[in-house]
């Protein structure tokens, strides 16, 4: 249905000031250098600012692992400190999920929800800066801890009591902080994408009419309001433990140290799904775009996503199989951690339907999107492996566990979020990405992600346990072969650094519909995209799905 508003009469001068206002008469000039980027409202910059952001992290959380690598490169105590080695792994999980993949997500979101749904801006745009500027704080302060008395966190990215209170390094007070600030910035970001989606969409645009990045994120937004609360309560418990002489984890006070682990997977199951929905809805993007055809199941889509986002709250305890819990808590764990793959193999389902007899060319968002559904479901299947109880007795704590969370997490979040800087860049930039480049980052990415993580499997299976900087000799050649991967992936990251350089430079034009197969209200605005779009917002035509 047409908009029936009469249409809005466009500033001619129409440039933001720090209040996010359209100025017509009197122009205070807008800032310049820093203080731009310190009071930028503008959803735009602030999504690049996130992107940038989270691309620097992305570099230093690889290196922590660039170096737990080069450690298990052979047996025996090679490099670093067992201490050292611990505070890497530890350092490497919290930064990487906490600083890379979820402000990676949160950037794309900034910027392009608002140009999917036809929105002017961000609904909040002050709060949107202020939620971006919490990031560089919180990891600053995290970061700073490994130069701390006692080094920094080295109880493992799920830091469980007691390890994390009674036998803690000085250092996790401020830890605690940093996640506190992470928390407050998470939690900003979400309610800004709900009130934007729910308030700015286009005349016209029903719930059903938004393309699925926007599904994802709406569901994607409503998960982390509901547990980073969560989070926040446990970690405040710890504080009072380390602090204060309290005993919620401590069982010589009569505290449960089983406790905190209830609790952080209560956050932590839902958080691994806000890693990766958002990374669904970049895909359901990119497929039909290169298949040119319509995506397949949109309707099953939208409740695909809504039902893993429901059921990821009934799944916490498959982390917590040998803590001892009662028969029917491990029955009731096994069997909805099994029945959350039914929701995803839907969207799996569709992403191939979408592709069937369609017209592919494969193009760089294409490969990782494709590369996507590949890895992602072996990293799906080898989580149905762990989700059978008596199984996970003899996977728990060893390399299968981290081969399972890689696979989902690298080729699955990581991915995604590349295939979604490759669909978006000619919009961010006007130009495309230089395509041999691209297909070199592609290509030595996947083997290289390939190299480091389907080894772990064989060596999880044979029981090498996970966080350990030694290993006995049988072990050997898998690690060597993982630790080479780890290098060539980490490497290969630099191509897609200096890809970005070059695409922001220069490079082949690109026309206002980028993709010959996209149809999004984003391919309507010229490339690049103006900082101002939809001051008069959009006529949308319904699409029939």
């Amino acid at each position: 249905m047409a908009s029936h508003l009469p249409p809005k009469p466009i500033p001619q001068h129409s440039t933001a000031t720090a209040g996010g206002m359209a100025e017509a008469g009197h122009h205070h000039p807008r800032p310049r250098g820093l203080m731009r980027w310190l009071l930028t409202t503008n959803h735009k910059e602030i999504g690049s600012l996130y992107l940038i952001f989270s691309l620097v992290m992305f570099f230093i959380g690889g290196i922590f692992a660039l170096v737990v690598r080069a450690e298990l490169f052979q047996p025996g105590l090679q490099l670093v400190q067992p201490e050292f080695f611990n505070q890497m792994t530890t350092m490497h999980g919290l930064i990487m999920v906490f600083g890379a993949i979820m402000p990676a997500f949160v950037g794309l979101a900034n910027w392009m929800v608002p140009l999917q749904i036809g929105a002017p801006d961000m609904a909040l745009p002050r709060l949107n800066n202020f939620s971006f500027w919490l990031l560089p704080v919180a990891f600053g302060l995290l970061l700073s801890t490994l130069l701390m008395p006692g080094g920094g966190p080295n109880f493992g990215w799920t830091f469980y009591a007691p390890l994390s209170t009674t036998y803690a390094p000085p250092s996790t007070t401020f830890f605690i902080l940093s996640l506190h600030i992470a928390g407050i910035s998470s939690i900003l970001g979400a309610i800004n994408i709900i009130a934007t989606i729910l308030n700015l969409r286009a005349p016209g645009m029903r719930m059903m009419d938004m393309p699925l990045f926007v599904w994802t994120w709406l569901i994607t937004a409503f998960l982390l309001i509901a547990v980073m609360p969560v989070l926040a309560g446990v970690i405040t418990m710890m504080l009072m433990d380390i602090n204060f002489g309290t005993s919620f984890f401590n069982a010589a006070g009569g505290g449960d140290p089983v406790l905190f682990q209830h609790l952080f997977w209560f956050f932590g199951h839902p958080e691994v799904y806000i890693m990766i929905l958002p990374a669904f809805g970049i895909v359901s993007a990119i497929i039909p775009t290169f298949s040119r055809k319509r995506l397949f199941g949109y309707a099953s889509m939208v409740y695909a996503t809504a039902a893993i986002a429901l059921l990821s709250f009934l799944v916490w305890a498959h982390h917590m199989f040998v803590v001892g819990l009662p028969l029917v808590a491990e029955l009731f764990f096994m069997y909805t951690t099994l029945l959350i793959a039914v929701p995803t193999g839907v969207k799996v389902f569709n992403w191939v339907a979408t592709m069937f007899r369609g017209s592919i060319s494969f193009e760089p968002p294409m490969l990782f999107a494709l590369a996507f559904v590949v890895q992602f479901t072996v990293g799906g299947f080898s989580g149905l492996m762990l989700a059978i109880s008596p199984a996970d007795f003899q996977y728990h704590d060893t390399y299968f566990v981290v081969a399972h969370f890689h696979y989902v997490l690298v080729p699955g979040a990581l991915f995604a979020i590349l295939a979604g800087a490759y669909y978006w860049l000619p919009k961010w930039t006007g130009h495309y990405p230089n395509l041999r480049l691209s297909q070199w980052h592609f290509w030595l990415s996947v083997i290289g992600v390939n190299l480091t993580f389907f080894p772990m499997h064989f060596s999880g299976l044979a029981g090498m346990p996970r966080r350990i900087p030694d290993y006995a000799l049988q072990f050997a050649d898998f690690n060597l072969v993982s630790s080479l991967g780890a290098f060539l992936f980490g490497a290969s990251q630099l191509i897609f650094v200096l890809l970005v350089i070059k695409c922001v430079r220069g490079g082949e034009k690109a026309p206002a519909k980028a993709w010959e197969g996209a149809e999004d209200l984003e391919w309507s605005v010229p490339s690049p995209a103006p900082l101002h779009t939809f001051e008069t917002p959009p006529e949308f035509q319904p699409k029939q799905h």
